[in-house]
């Protein structure tokens, strides 16, 4: 994996994206190792997190987060080793989880969104997937925006991604029905034979439409929202009154350059949340809900340790390879949560 002990290489934004991003749009520098003030520490990155939103931080249009400035280091969670510590609670050899470090073998950090993981956890990427941001994004967003009743139908696209199968998980905790929605019989059958979905539909498949609807002969409840394009245009019509709609996503629209073809179906979605008296929230995880992060924890936690949620995990080797990784899960090529591991465990 390279990583070295006197050089500190890093992934910088080198050029915003048009469209589909590529390996042009990132530049790998190598820097000195930077040495800690009074009051901060030296990580040494092991893990590092590629996710959807890190598109949106590619772009300079208005969002949620200020973009990625050109020549700056890629944004992504990462987790990592104390190397040195001159902060108070942190000591050499700790496992933390950063979400300031980013697309790099080495960064400072003075605690700001640094939590620390002690010295031995057994599976230290979790704090990537199950039990950080994507965990945390289904947990929140189904049971506080989609409130799932038992008897209930719930959708959920990119059902083998770390949202998506996390959160059917949790709507069969619920006693809810749940149909997922994935690209490929492969991830169909992983949805149904391992994460226990009832079904599991092929958007890839000519008749999606049709058969999403005989999966969902009572229509749907709560539908949980990460992918949008062709999968909620087929969602829209099943909907039943006082459906839930919780929006984390829209994945399907990150690398879009121009509007959706056809119709301006605007006033169909605006009329459907009127007269089926639709709810549909979108949320941002920590900034809505970062005060419940350890109730979140305590509980997911609990779930993974008593076999109640299963997590798969897709392991690419070397920083130099996170930005092919990176695109390839906008095409959705992953299989399960998606990080990339940057240095040794030791």
């Amino acid at each position: 994996m390279n990583q070295s002990t006197k050089h500190n290489r890093r992934l910088v934004l080198a050029s915003r994206p048009t469209g589909a991003p590529s390996n042009d749009n990132f530049r790998l520098e190598q820097t000195d190792i930077p040495k800690p003030a009074d009051g901060q520490v030296l990580l040494r990155t092991v893990f590092l997190s590629l996710d959807p939103y890190m598109r949106g931080r590619m772009s300079d249009a208005p969002s949620y987060a200020e973009p990625v400035a050109i020549d700056d280091v890629m944004v992504g969670g990462t987790v990592n080793r104390v190397v040195e510590s001159k902060l108070e609670g942190f000591s050499a050899g700790d496992w933390v989880l950063s979400y300031t470090c980013g697309w790099q073998d080495y960064a400072l950090s003075d605690g700001t969104m640094l939590i620390n993981l002690g010295t031995g956890p057994t599976h230290p990427s979790l704090a990537l997937g199950l039990l950080g941001m994507p965990g945390f994004t289904a947990y929140m967003g189904l049971l506080d925006i989609g409130a799932p009743k038992e008897g209930e139908t719930l959708v959920v696209a990119a059902a083998t991604g770390p949202v998506g199968a996390t959160v059917g998980q949790i709507g069969k905790l619920k006693g809810c029905r749940v149909v997922g929605v994935a690209g490929g019989p492969e991830k169909c059958d992983f949805a149904v034979k391992e994460l226990g979905f009832d079904t599991c539909i092929d958007h890839y498949a000519d008749d999606f439409d049709q058969q999403l609807a005989a999966a969902c002969g009572d229509g749907i409840d709560v539908y949980f929202e990460n992918v949008g394009g062709k999968v909620f245009d087929g969602v829209l019509p099943l909907l039943n009154t006082k459906a839930r709609i919780p929006v984390c996503g829209l994945v399907a629209r990150y690398n879009a350059t121009e509007l959706p073809e056809g119709p301006d179906r605007l006033s169909l979605l605006m009329g459907t949340i009127l007269t089926k008296r639709l709810k549909v929230q979108g949320f941002i995880i920590f900034d809505d809900y970062g005060y419940r992060y350890d109730e979140f924890y305590q509980q997911m936690s609990r779930w993974y340790a008593d076999g109640k949620i299963k997590y798969r995990e897709q392991v690419v080797d070397g920083l130099e390879q996170a930005p092919e990784a990176f695109a390839g899960m906008l095409e959705g090529k992953n299989f399960g949560k998606l990080v990339v591991r940057v240095g040794e465990d030791d």
